[in-house]
């Protein structure tokens, strides 16, 4: 009997575990995007852009053909410039890409530990009314039907997670 209620607890915690754990990973990916999209320009790149900005104007300012010597000098300082602001950039862009493989095999990982963990053992368990059509597809891989409730198993508990984490994070996002 007290191991009949262990493990009712466990299964009542593991539901709202994994929806945290999901919730965690596209709050992770919120972020990720946010980042990226917001364009954190940095001291180096405003310092750069400014100095490929100055050169030009410099460049263009000289327009007597005594000067056009030193004019494309000025003009080829700022297609360097250009040059180094383009490396710096990737090499940013590379980071952001090394950060979302990383936090995508971390995710992988982390679903598949928990689809081990929770195989053929029931997530939670929902009134047979709330879920009538798609009860079967719920409990599926788990014992389906018991007390008139059905058992939800990970793998559809994972889906509809990540469903419901991702529409939250969409509606924020806008």
């Amino acid at each position: 009997m007290g191991d009949e209620a262990s493990q009712e607890r466990e299964r009542s915690l593991a539901a709202p575990l994994i929806f945290l754990i999901v919730a965690a990973f596209q709050f992770a990916y919120y972020c990720l995007d946010h980042v990226k999209k917001s364009g954190s320009d940095s001291e180096k790149e405003i310092q750069l852009r400014a100095e490929i900005k100055q050169l030009l104007k410099e460049a263009n300012s000289m327009s007597q053909p005594s000067t056009f010597a030193q004019a494309a000098k000025l003009k080829r300082l700022a297609v360097a410039k250009e040059r180094e602001l383009s490396k710096y950039q990737n090499s940013c862009h590379k980071d952001d890409a090394s950060y979302a493989k990383v936090l995508l095999i971390l995710k992988y990982l982390t679903y598949g530990v928990l689809l081990i963990w929770f195989w053929r053992v029931p997530v939670a368990s929902i009134s047979l009314q709330l879920v009538q059509p798609f009860g079967s597809l719920l409990s599926w891989k788990t014992r389906g039907v018991q007390n008139n409730s059905v058992t939800i198993g990970i793998i559809s508990w994972l889906i509809v997670s990540a469903r419901v984490c991702r529409f939250v994070r969409r509606a924020y996002s806008k």
